[in-house]
């Protein structure tokens, strides 16, 4: 390669790449001008010009030399072109004002609100908590319970994206709000002594005697589905099935102890500082999230920092950080509703629900792990979507009416074979 007279260009000779060529004549055809920089902006215009009549000289097929007769006069010589280039009027205070009138737009973070849901307040043993609904009450339960940082709204782009909408005409989805983080919730009072673990899960039997639910199918994030696998212990009864992410099993470890201790105190005494909004990011998306959607990653950080009220979030997270053991086992003591255990290939958390998936029993319960994301309600709804409406399907939901099959149909012991039952009637 061979450096032009431009500094910011160059050509490179091309004889190899027309020997074949029938239609134009080797001479013609020897070298090609490569700009880049000042030089492509500048001389763009009139290699957009030539450029146009090579092509019309193919359709006409024509040599190079009958097409750059047609070339504009004023296109400059070899020995001009420098001069010209230096004459032109710089540009920069051109593209200085085009940027100073161009304003960013960020996604709303108001985007997953949904005026659908009926926002409703339920009396407890331990205060009153918020309760969404979306749906007609008189069809089959859906209970939701979120993660930390976020409340119901975080399960509104799920449950409106487009097969999930179709799917839920059936059945009611009860979103459950943990005390205090809701959107605009008030502070807690300082002498208020948070519920733990099993306290929360607890809060689910006063919501299903308020709104008359006999059973329900759960869905639940991290601590919301650690209150739900909570729940499915003690009233085994009353739950359907569980579709659960991010869940753990296991009381939390030092590093995480340690980490949701730190992160809580710098909550209560300095508010969502930069480094618990860091946090809050590698616990729900992993790590490098604006790499992968940086609009999702803007929107959630400007939602933790403008919607999430500090104090609140601090005795949750302490709360969670004191949890205990499930205390179940493969062979013993175990959940006995069907477990749809998920999680994301880039998630913190997914040594967490290998562990709980030794736990379960085999015959009931399914791992799935979802590639390219962390948060797979936000990054893969398409993929989760799909997997909820299959296990529906396999615990006896029609796929097209998505009734509940008859109730003289015994239970089989494994997903496969209610699959199979729910497709032969």
């Amino acid at each position: 390669m061979e450096r032009d007279w431009l500094k910011d260009g160059s050509y490179t000779s091309l004889e190899q790449l027309f020997k074949n060529m029938t239609i134009l004549k080797k001479k013609n055809a020897k070298r090609v001008i490569r700009f880049r920089g000042k030089a492509r902006r500048r001389l763009e215009p009139f290699l957009n010009q030539y450029v146009k009549n090579t092509h019309k000289a193919f359709a006409e097929e024509r040599t190079f030399d009958e097409a750059f007769k047609q070339f504009p006069a004023i296109m400059p010589t070899v020995n001009s072109e420098e001069t010209a280039l230096l004459s032109l009027l710089p540009i920069d205070s051109m593209d200085d004002i085009e940027l100073k009138n161009i304003q960013l737009q960020f996604p709303s973070v108001r985007r997953f609100s949904d005026s659908s849901c009926q926002e409703l307040r339920v009396h407890t043993d331990r205060g009153d908590i918020m309760v969404a609904v979306q749906g007609d009450r008189s069809k089959p339960a859906i209970l939701t319970y979120h993660d930390i940082g976020l409340n119901y709204t975080s399960f509104q782009p799920f449950f409106n994206y487009v097969d999930m909408r179709a799917l839920l005409e059936n059945f009611c989805v009860y979103h459950v709000n943990a005390p205090g983080q809701e959107e605009g919730a008030p502070t807690l009072p300082e002498d208020y002594v948070y519920p733990t673990m099993e306290e929360l899960s607890n809060q689910l039997n006063y919501v299903m005697v308020h709104f008359a639910i006999k059973s329900f199918i759960g869905f639940g994030v991290g601590v919301g589905a650690n209150i739900l696998a909570r729940f499915a212990l003690i009233n085994p009864e009353k739950v359907d099935a569980l579709a659960l992410i991010n869940c753990s099993s296991t009381q939390a470890g030092w590093i995480e102890w340690a980490s949701h201790k730190m992160n809580s105190r710098a909550l209560r005494s300095r508010g969502m500082t930069p480094a618990v909004i860091d946090y809050l990011m590698w616990y729900h998306f992993g790590r490098c999230p604006e790499e992968r959607n940086p609009d999702l990653a803007q929107m959630y950080r400007t939602y933790f920092r403008r919607h999430v009220n500090p104090g609140n979030l601090a005795m949750l997270v302490e709360s969670y950080a004191r949890r205990s053991d499930l205390g179940i086992a493969r062979d013993s003591a175990s959940i006995r509703a069907p477990v749809l255990n998920l999680t994301a290939a880039l998630s913190p958390h997914v040594d967490q629900t290998v562990s709980f998936n030794a736990r379960l029993h085999p015959a009931n319960s399914t791992w799935m792990k979802i590639s390219d994301s962390a948060m797979v309600l936000e990054e893969q709804p398409g993929k989760i979507s799909e997997a909820f409406r299959l296990f529906l399907q396999g615990e006896g939901y029609a796929v097209l009416a998505l009734h509940k099959l008859a109730s003289t149909v015994s239970r089989p012991a494994s997903v496969a074979s209610i699959a199979s039952i729910s497709a032969t009637e």
